[in-house]
């Protein structure tokens, strides 16, 4: 898998990548959820990205909302398997531990990292961190189905 296909895929470039989620409408949490995500590292199996914690992702207290953590973790998640060459599939489960916040303005560190990466499931870790202070936001594990098409040669 080419790594600059996948930076463009999180920093939001999409018509310039040809990778796409296949499991919502085209852009749309993708577009409201992603925008400004920079990637810090890439790598196969892993992800390190960040971002300003935007008005649009926190809830009435000005405070990132478990929503939008959710969904990082889910969109992050998803394209870091995209790092491995393997095609993805539907999540099969995802858990979060929420245990810190950020508010706007924050920058939040999101590292990825697949766990496992099987016949035919992936199972992947999420760690959203505070900046500004060091505090763990959340934690995740997300697991997705794969259509692993690697070769038994």
């Amino acid at each position: 898998m080419d790594f600059e296909e996948v930076r463009k895929y999180v920093e939001n470039e999409k018509s310039k990548s040809g990778l796409k989620s296949k499991s919502m409408p085209e852009d749309f949490l993708d577009l409201t959820t992603m925008q400004g995500l920079r990637i810090q590292k890439i790598e196969r199996g892993r992800i390190l990205c960040s971002i300003i914690v935007p008005q649009r992702l926190t809830g009435e207290k000005g405070e990132l909302h478990a929503g939008a953590a959710a969904a990082l973790v889910d969109l992050i998640g998803t394209t870091v398997v995209f790092t491995t060459g393997v095609p993805t599939g539907v999540s099969v489960e995802i858990n979060i531990s929420y245990t810190g916040t950020a508010y706007v303005g924050d920058e939040v560190e999101i590292e990825c990292k697949i766990l496992r990466l099987g016949k035919a499931i992936a199972v992947i870790g999420v760690e959203l961190r505070n900046c500004n202070n060091g505090e763990l936001i959340a934690i995740g594990r997300h697991t997705k189905y794969i259509q692993n098409i690697r070769s038994k040669i």
